[in-house]
């Protein structure tokens, strides 16, 4: 990889991702495509070999892949410095406007301002059901895994636990190595890092002691603090990307009472509309907390929460990749977990999305219209949130 050896500064590494975050629209399959062209074709940071090694844990782990990618990128090029200069130039610019649009959106009263909240979240059904589809045709390729999916819906749907959500992983996990015989191990060229397997193991201990410590919060402990153990949570288990979070945040957040569900709705469909990563969605959560009383601490606290694990757990698993990605049982477990989260996904796409947001026949259209304009692969996110608010509000005018 060129620029590996000696480190580049980090000034440099912001600047490229600070334009990424204010373009890269489309969620984390895009902003893969963005990062091959930018940094393999364009500017030659990394040759394709290591593009594929940070690709494989990225996709493997838990955590929002495009900015644990980003992340990495950033600490190859310019070390500590420059991973952290990565994460905040790619998270801000989406974060910042979800933060103002949280502080705005109570003012969004009458029904030309619930119009435009719900157009936001019929967006969400559009942008959910494309991640459905897409996720389902790369992750259950074989039927013991559409079998597998199949199962994890049913599951989710019919218990409607929020503890089911957790099963359905842990049943993934399990019947990997049978499910996904046809999975093999995956080997690549080693990583030039900074750091050994010693700082690797401090930093997924420290991972799993927060994780251990969010599962041990009281349920009357300061708000602030139930907020950052649950967000801190939701981002240890969400596999499969962005649009995974739906569901497990909803448990973490909606039934415990910290968030109200319209608000978890609205800033979920906001979230289509920005660029970067989806886990910023954290921003507008954490200032709605507590109907709006999170404000700008709540944001910043809820948005570390969420991203901290992952990043955490990238880190600490790069040293030790090249042997975790040659163990073939490893491999299929991960290929049960990715078939499970497809039925999960589903499951959240009927509830609370379909459930909340799709009130008359004329929602199923602009619904629809904005799945089939996504599936094009020609249209960007941006224009289908301005049809699915367009069209809500004309349907509004029109007393439909």
């Amino acid at each position: 990889m060129s620029g590996a050896t000696p480190r580049r500064p980090a000034s440099e590494v912001f600047q490229v991702f600070l334009r990424l975050g204010l373009t890269s629209f489309g969620g984390p399959i895009a902003h893969l495509g963005y990062y091959h062209r930018e940094f393999v074709e364009r500017r030659r940071w990394l040759d394709e070999s290591h593009y594929a090694q940070l690709l494989a844990p990225s996709q493997f782990l838990p955590g929002p892949s495009s900015t644990q990618f980003g992340f990495c990128v950033g600490l190859l090029r310019a070390g500590w410095r420059g991973a952290l200069a990565a994460f905040l130039a790619f998270t801000l610019p989406s974060a910042l406007l979800l933060f103002v649009f949280a502080r705005f959106s109570p003012a969004f009263g009458g029904p030309y301002g619930e119009a435009l909240l719900q157009g936001l979240k019929l967006t969400a059904v559009a942008v959910v059901a494309q991640g459905v589809l897409a996720m389902a045709r790369t992750l259950t390729p074989d039927r013991p895994r559409i079998l597998l999916a199949l199962l994890s819906l049913a599951l989710v749907v019919a218990t409607g636990s929020g503890w089911s959500q957790l099963a359905v992983i842990a049943l993934g996990a399990a019947c990997g190595p049978l499910a996904c015989r046809s999975v093999g191990p995956r080997i690549g060229a080693a990583l030039p890092l900074d750091y050994g397997r010693g700082t690797g193991a401090a930093l997924l201990a420290l991972f799993a002691v927060l994780l251990l410590g969010s599962w041990l919060i009281p349920a009357n402990a300061p708000l602030l603090l139930r907020a950052a153990a649950a967000f801190y949570k939701t981002g240890s288990l969400v596999f499969g990307g962005g649009h995974v979070v739906l569901p497990l945040l909803k448990q973490a957040v909606v039934e415990p009472g910290l968030l109200g569900e319209s608000d978890f709705l609205t800033g979920y469909g906001a979230a289509q509309a920005m660029p970067g990563p989806m886990f910023s969605v954290a921003a507008f959560l954490g200032a709605r907390l507590d109907h709006g009383q999170g404000g700008a601490l709540g944001a910043a606290v809820s948005l570390g929460a969420i991203f901290l694990p992952g990043l955490l757990l990238v880190s600490g698993v790069l040293p030790f990749w090249n042997r975790l990605a040659a163990n073939a049982g490893a491999a299929r477990s991960m290929a049960g977990v990715n078939a499970a989260v497809v039925g999960l996904l589903a499951a959240a796409l009927y509830d609370p999305l379909w459930i909340s947001a799709v009130h008359a026949p004329v929602d199923i259209g602009i619904a629809l219209t904005g799945l089939l304009l996504l599936l094009t692969g020609r249209v960007p996110a941006l224009a289908v949130v301005a049809w699915c608010v367009a069209g809500r509000l004309l349907a509004t005018a029109a007393g439909w």
